[in-house]
Parts: C-alpha cells; sequence; structure tokens
C-alpha cells in the first residue's frame, strides 16, 4: 500500500493548536517508536515520524484521540471519536498501553497526588523533581531502571500508599490484561485489587485472633463485621488504659495554643509532640513519621492536632501554598491499612482552620457546617472535629488563641468534665461555642463533628489520677 506523507503545513498548524501539557503527552506517547533519534519538540517529533513513514491518517488520529482533541480530528482528519474508536478496536494501535495507561493516571492526578508521590519518591530521584509533572518523574524513573511496562510495582506501591486504589487497580489490570509480561497475581495482590470498604459494606468473613485495643480476645474463628477496621465484640468502651495513653502530635502554624493543647493533653496521659511553623513538606514528613513510630503499638489511642491557615477544605501551612494540603488525607496517614498498630483504636483529630477572606463562605451565626466543608472517609474509630474562623480575626488580633481550642483544654482539664464520654464533652463545647456567636458577632466558629467512633470513648480511666 502506498504511504501517504502528511503535508508540513498540516503538521505545523497542528503543533500550533497544542498547549505546553498536550505536548509533554505527545512526546511521552511517542518516545518508543523512535528510540534512537532525540526529538526536542512536538514539531519535530511529527516531522520525525513523517519521513519514516509512520504518520499515517490512522496513526495521527489515534495521536489526537489519545490527546482528547477531538475538535483537531474534525478540524484536520475530517473525523471524529467514533471513527478512531472503532478504527483501534478493529487495527493494532501505534502507541504502547503502558505509555497510553501512564497519561491516562496523569490525567486523574491533582497537586496533592503529586506532592505526595514526590515526598515518596524523593529517596529514588531526590528532590530535584518535586515541580515536575508525573509523566516527567515517569521518565525519569524509566532513565533509572525504576518502571517500564514489566515492572511497575513501585508506582502502583505508591499509588496504594496515598489511597488512590482506584489508580492502582488501573495498573492491576493492565497486568491481568498483560499475562505475558506479569507472574500470575498471587493472593496478597489480588486482595489489594478489591474495594475499599465503606461502613455500609459487608466484608467477607476475616480469620481473628489478636487483641484490639487491648480489650477482649475475640474465640470464634471467624466472624462477620460491617466496618474496615477491626470490631471488638462485647465492649462497650474503648480501653484506655496504656501509660501513655498514646501519642498526641500537635502542629501548629500559627502559634498561639500550642502551649495550652501540650499542657492539656501531657495532663491526659499522652506523649505529645508539638511542631510549630511547619512548612507543607515538613508537615507531610511529621505524619509519615508519626504514623510509623512504634509507640503506637502499645498505646490505646492517638491524637493530632492541626492548627493552620487555609480555606474549608485545605491547609496551607507557613508556605501557604494554594490549593494548600487537602484535609481529607490527614486521616489517611493512621488508618489502620497506613497505621496497623492503630488498627482498631480510636484516632482522634482536631482542626483549626482560619479561612482566608477570600474563601470564606456562608453564615456562621449557628455551630453547624455547612455542606462546602470536608467530611471524613469512612472508616471505623475516626472522631473529626473541624473549626473554621474567618482568618481576619488574626489580622486584629495576632496573639489571640481560638476560642474552640482555648475551651476544648478547659473542658479536657476539668476533672469532672473529663470523666464524660468524649461525645457528651462536645455537646458541652458545642453550647459554649454557640452562645460566643451569639455574643461575638465578628468572631463566629463554624463546628463540624463527624465520627465513627464504634463504643464510648473515655479520655480518663479509674486507674489515672485526675
Amino acid at each position: 500500500m502506498t504511504f501517504c506523507s502528511m503535508p508540513a503545513s498540516l503538521l505545523y498548524q497542528l503543533e500550533q493548536e497544542l498547549d505546553t501539557d498536550e505536548k509533554e503527552t505527545m512526546l511521552f506517547l511517542c518516545s518508543d517508536l523512535m528510540p534512537d533519534v532525540s526529538v526536542p519538540d512536538v514539531l519535530q517529533l511529527l516531522t520525525t515520524l513523517n519521513e519514516k513513514e509512520m504518520l499515517s491518517t490512522i496513526n495521527l488520529s489515534e495521536l489526537l484521540y489519545r490527546l482528547k482533541r477531538f475538535d483537531l480530528l474534525r478540524k484536520f482528519l475530517g473525523t471524529g471519536r467514533a471513527a478512531v474508536e472503532a478504527n483501534l478496536a478493529k487495527h493494532s494501535q501505534m502507541l504502547s498501553k503502558y505509555r497510553v495507561l501512564m497519561t491516562e493516571i496523569n490525567e486523574d492526578l491533582d497537586k496533592d497526588d503529586l506532592r505526595s508521590l514526590s515526598f515518596l519518591l524523593k529517596n529514588h530521584l531526590g528532590t530535584s523533581h518535586k515541580e515536575k509533572s508525573f509523566l516527567a518523574i515517569i521518565t525519569d524513573l524509566e532513565k533509572l531502571d525504576l518502571i517500564s511496562p514489566m515492572h511497575l510495582d513501585l508506582i502502583e506501591n505508591c499509588f496504594l500508599t496515598i489511597h488512590r486504589r482506584d489508580l492502582a487497580k488501573k495498573i492491576q489490570k493492565y497486568k491481568l490484561e498483560s499475562p505475558a509480561h506479569f507472574p500470575t497475581m498471587n493472593t496478597n495482590t489480588l486482595q489489594m485489587s478489591l474495594p475499599k470498604l465503606s461502613l455500609a459494606d459487608p466484608p467477607e468473613p476475616v480469620n481473628k485472633e489478636r487483641v484490639m485495643n487491648g480489650a477482649c480476645a475475640v474465640q470464634a474463628e471467624q466472624i462477620h463485621i460491617s466496618i474496615p477496621e477491626t470490631e471488638v465484640q462485647g465492649c462497650n468502651k474503648y480501653r484506655m488504659q496504656s501509660k501513655p495513653l498514646g501519642v498526641c502530635l500537635i502542629i501548629d502554624c500559627i502559634g498561639n495554643d500550642a502551649g495550652l493543647l501540650v499542657k492539656t493533653f501531657k495532663s491526659l496521659h499522652f506523649e505529645v509532640h508539638c511542631r510549630l511553623f511547619l512548612n507543607m513538606d515538613a508537615m507531610m514528613h511529621d505524619l509519615y513519621e508519626t504514623a510509623r513510630l512504634r509507640a503506637h503499638k502499645d498505646a490505646d489511642c492517638f491524637v493530632c492536632i492541626l492548627v493552620s491557615r487555609g480555606n474549608n477544605q485545605h491547609i496551607f501551612c507557613t508556605d501557604h501554598i494554594v490549593p494548600g494540603f487537602q484535609l481529607e488525607r490527614l486521616k489517611d496517614f493512621f488508618t489502620g491499612e497506613r497505621c496497623p498498630d492503630l488498627l482498631g483504636k480510636p484516632k482522634l483529630f482536631f482542626i483549626q482552620n482560619y479561612v482566608e477572606p477570600s474563601n470564606w463562605q456562608g453564615n456562621a451565626s449557628l455551630t453547624e457546617a455547612d455542606g462546602d466543608l470536608c467530611t471524613i472517609p469512612q472508616v471505623a474509630d475516626i472522631f473529626w472535629s473541624h473549626c473554621t474562623l474567618d482568618a481576619s480575626v488574626l489580622e486584629r488580633s495576632p496573639c489571640s488563641s481560638s476560642y474552640y481550642l482555648s475551651t476544648l483544654a478547659g473542658l479536657l482539664m476539668d476533672p469532672q468534665k473529663r470523666k464524660l464520654p468524649l461525645l457528651d464533652i462536645f455537646v458541652e463545647l458545642n453550647n459554649r461555642v454557640y452562645e460566643w456567636n451569639r455574643i461575638n458577632s465578628t468572631e463566629q466558629y463554624l463546628l463540624l463533628l463527624k465520627h465513627t467512633l464504634r463504643k464510648k470513648l473515655f479520655l480518663t480511666d479509674k486507674d489515672f489520677s485526675s
């Protein structure tokens, strides 16, 4: 069959239509086609492919289809999406499935994902890749022979670690569809491909032999649970007898409440780790290292307190990175999956977020949060208290304490109040904040309280002195 080359004018016009990200994607998609030829830009790539008779109408259509530039398919080639999909189903594809997979994953990643990946891969790539795109990171890993079409475990494990199971499943699906390249999946790999359970998902029976939260031993070989973390049968309150009770991590990027918080949780017999004025990278590092502490194994509880500027769903830390760190991900560091020593144990999160004026929304006349505030992932044994306050308060009174945090500290340090279940303490906290908002119209606190506790939680025990 005679090959018909593409007019140079068409290639030039097409290249002019692409933005920087699309050009990077095209170069990545085609990098296997001419491994011995250096192509510094897209125009040179298209020209070289054309000269080598590799740029037929079908192949160019495939390229534009993978870029999702269906408008250019119509404009330059007179075809449409459905026609290209039909051709791809009938003919062999020019682009490798591996590179197509990587570009599809690239489209699904946000800045928080990239920041987390950069942190996990810094031992392999150093810190110079922090501002690089996902495709640039993959290219660097390929150069180090850490990833290839036949070796994807590294990046798959990274996605599992940052709780992007959807992306890990794409890699697992690719492996299953390429049996010649990959060994048969073992039981552990198959288990990792299962969907993450929610509170409503009935899981398969599991073998239970270990004692969770130090309270009750389960004798039955198999039991059914209705939550994704271990259920302890026959107990109506969490065990809170370890000395110390657990680790309390305080990250305060404002600096007005750290001293009171340290005093409060030391009085509750926690091992307190206080970090002040952290930037985003330092905070990520501290969260990662705290989740790895061996102290969790013998402890009965974990507490994380975070104070920062931000918006309703993110915090900015001291370097004010926008959009910032997504609060939804904070607790992911400490779930049983990432931190097995905390499996079945209560994990408490107290957030004071000073919302920047441009992001402030809603009427704070009541202490309930609107739907724009972040919610927690549906895993067991989480207690999530999130308070937002207009950051303009810090401009008016730079050294002022948070009424939410100071009231919380006061209630927890009251020998009588802290004998109550934690949820009862928060009823009192809500009432006090409600009264504050009623009297102070210029300093309105918005509270969000959600939890997946399975038992009553007391932050003291009769074996402890008050």
